[in-house]
């Protein structure tokens, strides 16, 4: 639990900083990059190579590629579109997104997650009523993917673990995590990075040099080693409270003038869409 408090922490801090210094300044497929290749320096020297099951690698390398590499790729771009607070409020989400895969998994049919997902819709339709066009819906569904693949990590992860237990510390077998991810982002990055919008600002590379230390490197490990320790429900509750956490801190010292009415509304709504995901899951339980 402590591991996934300080993470909730670190994330809720790091969505501020991408939205106010590098979302419109800095070359988002540059910026996924740089923390990957910073977190990679972090853990592939701690990595064993020979100690470690070539089925379990290939599972760590799927993660890595889902969880950071899709994840932060559509999360960079949906910075883009959309404000600081309508991001934090559209990653509510992802523990809707974990009950799908998990009913997937089992195949079965869960309606009410179908129904949880256009409440949700109905939600992000509220916050901005007055200005939505095709770049704010699609800025939507990439962070809709990002949670589908976020959730997809944390959901193998935990299986990936359970099926290969191991005497290793979860250090030891991580740093494929890492190198899963840099397979999609820098393919990303030469086939559709700017070089005309590389970091120019001291303040810049230090924003990326902690998103990259600490939220990734410490921030995914750390994540992923408390997903194991915790219930399903207790992890989806993490999953959503550096919701509140980074609204609070945005809202107090970046975005003072955001539109507090609609928001707080939108997000009434999309939370509401989580209990309907809940509720469908005590119904069928």
């Amino acid at each position: 639990m402590g591991y996934l408090l300080f993470v909730t922490l670190i994330q809720a801090f790091s969505f501020s900083l991408i939205g106010e210094y590098l979302a419109g300044h800095v070359d988002s497929y540059f910026a996924v990059l740089v923390r990957v290749v910073l977190a990679g320096l972090v853990f592939i020297p701690l990595t064993r190579w020979r100690s470690v099951e070539p089925s379990f690698m290939r599972g760590m390398l799927m993660i890595g590629a889902l969880q950071f590499g899709v994840t932060y790729v559509c999360l960079y771009l949906s910075f883009r579109v959309l404000t600081v607070p309508e991001v934090l409020l559209f990653t509510i989400l992802t523990p809707l997104h974990v009950t799908l895969i998990e009913d997937a998994l089992n195949r079965r049919f869960n309606p009410w997650a179908l129904v949880a997902a256009l409440v949700a819709v109905g939600g992000a339709a509220v916050i901005r009523f007055d200005s939505i066009n095709p770049d704010f819906f699609m800025g939507f569904l990439l962070l809709q993917l990002a949670n589908f693949t976020y959730a997809a990590g944390q959901v193998m992860y935990k299986h990936l673990v359970a099926k290969h237990p191991s005497d290793l510390p979860h250090y030891r077998r991580f740093g494929f995590f890492y190198l899963g991810a840099l397979a999609v982002v820098l393919p990303a990055f030469l086939m559709f990075g700017k070089a005309n919008f590389l970091p120019e600002a001291p303040l810049q590379w230090g924003v990326l040099l902690f998103l990259g230390l600490v939220s990734t490197a410490l921030g995914m490990y750390w994540w992923n080693k408390g997903a194991c320790m915790v219930n399903g429900g207790t992890l989806a509750v993490m999953n959503n409270l550096h919701v509140p956490v980074g609204l609070l801190l945005n809202l107090l010292i970046w975005n003072q003038h955001e539109e507090l009415g609609r928001l707080f509304l939108g997000g009434s709504v999309i939370l509401a869409a989580v209990w309907i995901s809940r509720l469908g899951i005590r119904r069928t339980a």
